[in-house]
């Protein structure tokens, strides 16, 4: 058989997805609190990871990265060069402006000069033009060849000279309304738009720099606006107003409770809202394109916010148009307040942005922000539904979508394994499910001992029945004949020697040995007090119980198992409600008395010798029977102590052996256990939480192989 090998390349699946694995990482959570939806929660909010240790990644992961990705754009860039991208901008229109009237001038000049310079020659050449040969042999000029060179040779130098005054007098206004302009930059953008320029390139600059700018304050509004305001004519402009006085009439209808005409206004304006199916999502639409310029502002510090806020209003010259803008962000306020999807965010960076990448930031920003809350809701409800899988791919990658997508599949894993199936609006497990966790808690209680403590049943003792040995024994009167042939034989020709026909005798017969099957009763009883969730001994217990219903179930199945739970009074839970089992933190009381009583009705049903009762506990009793309803008394009196060790009495009675596991050892407590020992002649340890699987599970392991032994 042969191996391929392959080279990594990213499209492998690193985290293979196991039922039996998400069954075992979710144990340890299901014993906790026995709440398969919080179980769920949890490996939705935190991963998994395979034997292999290869590790899921969680709800928190991704949303670790979302915040990792946001820290790093945060600490990368400078929201104060924005300002200084426009201030740049303005200048080389300033710059250019003032080098172009400079060029204008010396020009003129040079004209000047070169035409005072020519006057003489000209002269001259048209005296020797004078006959009638020349008059009628030159070519006739073409209209529009050198119109320009003939306008200017037309002028005469005292012309041109004029004209050059008039320019130079001209610059000079100019200049004075450039060096008049305010020093800071909405004020020269409102002076530049009276200006009328001399220079062309300076011109187109700043018509370019008003268009960006009115771009972005209406991008900021309009998802679709790019294209639409790229046309600056007033009827273009008189149609967005009207697009905006349609969009408020229409949400102050909303606002007073009224049925404003969606299709309509979609029909008539629908290019500029892609993706807006109703009202609601057009308004969700809107917002988060506002919240967008908004959160660039609320970035910038209050000078700098300032600015820009009227740079753009300086840009934007319409009055109606500003008012219709103003209106609208006050009518969506009143339907939906912006809330979360308006941020500040706190830039350390030192790399400058211009206000096309800020925008963009703020857009990425954002998203990131948009997508974390949707993870986060995710976590809330154990609904992966609401997140945008598409857009996590975007901003983290195809890992982070495909760590997405595995935490969907979860659910259906296990249900379609068998482990959880959906019962209504509910998840249960199933009793596979209840078998798997108490597995795991058996191996895991089993995993810290040395490999030769503990093991199946192993008795030199022959038994009247049970299963084949591959032990061999001399034949008795009695044993089950299950005969070895070979030895048989073997014995027969040892005793005759070699030679035909061999003779068996009786004494010749060899039998395969057998196990010794007997039967042993338990009943499990568990505080469930109130003080075994504050000492943190509940879980501990809990797994015990698991850990025992499984190994009785697959070691010993002809065993019987009992579960009580006891506090102010006791119950029977049955193994497969274990892993849903909770300890009320209110409910106060240990009563033992009651569960006693339980355990002897249970434990009677059964006439075999081997009977126990095995109790974990962390305090004495403190309810016992009175007149018929039960009494709570803390500290206990002597009376709740007498009732409780009469139960133990008439457990003792029908021959109950009573072992008990403390978790506490509090004076009271040791010494009632030490009363009930002294009556029943069973044991006591005491156990830490941690250890109280290990030394349960071990001694009932033990008093079984000491059972068989003395039962043969």
């Amino acid at each position: 058989m042969f191996t391929r090998y392959s080279r990594w390349d990213g499209s492998q699946e690193p985290f293979g997805l196991d039922a039996d694995e998400l069954m075992e990482s979710m144990s340890d959570d299901l014993l906790d609190d026995g709440d398969l939806w919080r179980a769920l929660q949890r490996m939705l909010r935190q991963g998994a990871e395979n034997q292999q240790g290869d590790r899921m990644q969680g709800l928190r992961d991704l949303m670790e990265q979302l915040r990792n990705r946001r820290q790093e754009n945060l600490n990368r860039y400078d929201m104060s060069g924005v300002l200084d991208d426009l201030r740049e901008r303005l200048e080389n229109v300033l710059k250019t402006e003032r080098e172009g009237i400079e060029r204008r001038i010396q020009e003129g000049r040079e004209r000047v000069s070169a035409g005072r310079q020519q006057q003489p020659e000209q002269n001259q050449q048209q005296g020797q033009q004078q006959s009638p040969q020349g008059q009628q042999g030159g070519q006739e000029q073409q209209p529009g060849e050198g119109q320009e060179g003939a306008q200017q040779q037309e002028l005469s130098p005292e012309q041109q000279a004029a004209m050059q005054r008039m320019l130079e007098r001209m610059a000079s206004q100019k200049r004075q309304q450039l060096d008049q302009l305010p020093d800071d930059m909405p004020g020269q953008i409102r002076g530049l738009q009276e200006y009328d320029f001399m220079d062309p390139d300076a011109r187109q600059q700043f018509q370019e720099l008003l268009d960006m700018l009115k771009q972005q304050m209406m991008q900021s509004t309009f998802q679709g606006m790019q294209q639409a305001i790229q046309n600056t004519s007033p009827e273009a402009m008189q149609g967005m107003k009207q697009m905006l006085s349609d969009l408020n009439q229409m949400l102050r209808q909303k606002a007073e409770g009224g049925y404003p005409d969606f299709d309509g206004f979609m029909q008539k304006w629908g290019e500029l809202f892609p993706g807006a199916e109703n009202l609601d999502q057009l308004v969700e639409q809107l917002q988060r394109q506002m919240a967008q310029m908004q959160s660039l502002l609320d970035s910038m510090s209050p000078s700098q916010r300032r600015q820009l806020q009227d740079m753009m209003n300086a840009a934007l010259q319409d009055p109606e148009l500003r008012q219709e803008l103003g209106e609208l962000a006050y009518n969506l306020e009143q339907i939906s307040p912006m809330g979360d999807m308006r941020q500040r965010y706190s830039f350390r960076g030192d790399e400058p942005v211009s206000l096309q990448e800020a925008m963009k930031l703020m857009d990425d920003l954002q998203q990131l922000d948009r997508v974390e809350r949707q993870l986060r809701e995710a976590e809330d409800t154990n609904d992966l539904d609401g997140v945008d899988a598409e857009e996590l791919r975007r901003l983290l990658g195809d890992d982070a979508a495909q760590a997405l997508e595995q935490l969907r599949q979860l659910r259906k894993i296990l249900e379609d394994a068998g482990y959880i199936e959906k019962h209504g609006d509910r998840w249960e497990l199933t009793p596979r499910a209840i078998r798997k966790i108490g597995q795991k808690a058996l191996r895991d209680i089993f995993a810290q001992l040395k490999k030769d403590r503990v093991g199946r049943h192993e008795t030199d003792h022959r038994g009247t029945g049970g299963d084949r040995t591959d032990d061999t024994k001399v034949y008795e009167f009695g044993d089950p004949f299950l005969l070895d042939l070979k030895g048989t034989v073997m014995n027969a020709v040892e005793r005759q020697g070699a030679g035909k026909p061999v003779r068996l005798q009786p004494a010749d017969f060899e039998v395969y040995r057998t196990e010794l099957n007997t039967q042993s009763s338990t009943v499990l009883m568990i505080d469930l007090s109130r003080s075994m969730i504050l000492r943190g001994c509940f879980r501990a217990a809990k797994r015990v119980a698991m850990a025992l219903n499984s190994l009785i179930k697959s070691q010993y199945p002809r065993d019987n198992l009992y579960i009580l739970g006891f506090a102010y009074t006791a119950k029977q839970v049955q193994p497969d409600d274990l892993p849903t089992l909770t300890c009320d933190g209110y409910m106060y009381g240990t009563n033992m008395q009651h569960a006693f009583m339980l355990a002897r009705d249970l434990l009677a049903r059964h006439k075999g010798a081997n009977r126990q009762i095995i109790m974990i506990t962390d305090g004495e009793p403190t309810v016992h029977l009175e007149n018929g309803h039960w009494e709570f008394q803390y500290p206990p009196p002597m009376k709740t102590y007498f009732e409780t060790l009469r139960e133990v009495q008439r457990c003792t009675r029908e021959r109950i052996t009573i072992n008990t596991f403390m978790l506490e050892r509090s004076h009271g407590l040791v010494n009632f256990i030490d009363r009930i020992t002294q009556i029943n002649n069973g044991r006591a340890f005491f156990s830490t939480p941690e250890r109280l699987g290990e030394y349960l599970l071990v001694d009932f392991v033990n008093q079984r192989r000491r059972t068989r032994r003395s039962a043969s």
